[in-house]
């Protein structure tokens, strides 16, 4: 009997051993967890690069710098001009757009959408830079395409000198080389004016220089070639108007609101 109690009381004495030790690891796995959860959160406050990483070629001034990215104790000294910039050198041309869609619908790859957008105003009508040709041809071609798509001979369905009184020649020549809007101090500014002929003096809010567009490429001499009426496609509007909008009022110009009907 003596024996078993002390057996007993042994097999209490592991369990409470046990259990002091089981608490006890946990306690200290707590504490590793906490100490490292401590440790990083302190690095990620503290270190700079996650915070600010300056510099000498952030474009910025910063840290100890005495201009932009030039001065201070790790950047080279800043040049004669207070704000450490330098306008020196060649300046190169890398876009422009004028009239809308002009390049993308008469470049007719992308190689030479890319030349023609870096390519000054100036320099399009010398040999080297002739868009003119190219431009000429894209036309041609798309009359051809749609002389297929209406099932006659595509010597019979050629580009038509426009309202304007420009040949194909005349036309691709001004869109190749004038792609920049031109400016009428002295006159109205509009793309185009049927009352007074004028074209390509600017370009008013309420100037639909698509439909414009598509009228001198397609309209002919009449304006109406291929305007949708005589069972000819409809090539000289592009479903788009101005709606209800009112550009006398100030910017945005908004239609008003659908209503269900």
């Amino acid at each position: 009997m003596y024996g078993f109690q002390l057996k007993e009381r042994n097999n209490i004495f592991n369990n409470k051993n046990y259990k002091m030790t089981t608490y006890k690891l946990k306690i200290f796995f707590i504490l590793i967890f906490t100490s490292l959860l401590f440790v990083q959160c302190q690095d990620d406050d503290d270190n700079g690069n996650a915070i600010s990483q300056e510099n000498c070629n952030d474009g910025i001034q910063n840290g100890d710098e005495e201009g932009i990215d030039c001065g201070g104790s790790n950047c080279s000294p800043c040049d004669d001009n207070d704000d450490g910039l330098d306008f020196g050198g060649t300046y190169v041309q890398e876009d422009v757009m004028g009239r809308p869609g002009v390049n993308t619908i008469f470049s007719g790859s992308n190689s030479i959408k890319n030349d023609y957008n870096i390519t000054a105003t100036s320099n399009r009508n010398n040999p080297e830079n002739d868009f003119q040709l190219v431009f000429e041809e894209i036309l041609e071609n798309y009359h051809d395409i749609y002389a297929l798509a209406l099932d006659i001979p595509v010597d019979e369905l050629n580009y038509e000198t426009n309202i304007l009184n420009w040949n194909a020649e005349t036309f691709t020549r001004v869109m190749a080389y004038y792609d920049a809007l031109q400016i009428a101090p002295n006159g109205p500014t509009t793309y185009y004016d049927s009352n007074s002929g004028l074209v390509f003096t600017g370009r008013s809010l309420s100037d639909d220089v698509i439909d414009i567009s598509l009228t001198l490429m397609f309209g002919g001499e009449s304006g109406t070639r291929f305007d949708g009426n005589n069972d000819t496609p409809q090539l000289t509007f592009d479903g788009v108007d101005s709606g209800d909008r009112d550009f006398s009022l100030p910017f945005p110009y908004l239609e008003a609101p659908l209503t269900e009907e």
